[in-house]
C-alpha cells in the first residue's frame, strides 16, 4: 500500500482525488478528534473571565470550517507539486504532526481544564505553523499563501488564550 506522499509516476504525488481526498480526510478526523473535548456550555468555562474582544462561541465554528477547507487543499495541492518523494514525505510528516497539535489543544484546554497547558499548546502550533508554511512555501507558493489564515488565526488564538491565562491566574 502506497501512502500519499509516495511517487506514483513522475511528477506526480497520486491522483488529484486522492491527494485531496485524503487532506479532507485528515482535516475532518481533526476536527471530530478536537470537538471530542469541547464543552463551551460547562460550568468550568463559563466560570473562566474572558476578554471583551472574545468572538462569540459561534463564530468559532464558522470560523474553523473555512479554515479546515483551506488546509485540506493546501495539502492536496502542495502534495501534487511537489516530485521529491522525501520532501512530500517530510511536508505529509509536518502536516499530522500539525494537524495533532491542533486537535490535541482542546484536550489541553478543555479536556484538562487547563488554559496553562492550553497555551503551551497552541504556542507549538504556532511554531508548527510556520514550519509547516515554510516547507510548503519551498515549492507551492499557492499553497503556503493559503495558510496563512489558518496560522492567523492560530496566533489570534494564542493571544485570546494567553488572556484567558492571566485573568485567571487559579486555573
Amino acid at each position: 500500500m502506497k501512502l500519499i506522499s509516495e511517487r506514483t509516476r513522475p511528477g506526480k504525488a497520486s491522483e488529484p482525488w486522492m491527494r485531496y481526498g485524503a487532506g479532507a480526510a485528515a482535516v475532518a478526523a481533526t476536527a471530530v478528534a478536537g470537538a471530542g473535548a469541547v464543552d463551551a456550555d460547562s460550568a468550568w468555562y463559563r466560570s473562566l473571565r474572558k476578554p471583551v474582544w472574545q468572538p462569540p462561541s459561534w463564530a468559532f465554528g464558522v470560523v474553523w470550517t473555512p479554515l479546515y477547507a483551506t488546509i485540506a487543499y493546501a495539502a492536496g495541492h502542495a502534495l501534487g507539486t511537489m516530485p521529491d518523494r522525501r520532501e512530500r514525505t517530510r511536508l505529509t510528516t509536518s502536516l499530522v504532526v500539525n494537524l495533532a497539535l491542533n486537535a490535541g489543544w482542546n484536550w489541553l484546554f478543555f479536556g484538562l481544564r487547563s488554559p496553562k497547558a492550553g497555551l503551551a499548546g497552541t504556542l507549538l502550533l504556532n511554531v508548527s505553523n510556520a514550519q509547516l508554511i515554510r516547507r510548503t512555501a519551498r515549492t507551492d507558493s499557492t499553497a503556503a499563501r493559503a495558510l496563512l489564515p489558518y496560522a492567523g488565526w492560530c496566533a489570534f488564538a494564542t493571544a485570546l488564550n494567553a488572556s484567558l491565562v492571566r485573568q485567571n491566574k487559579t486555573q
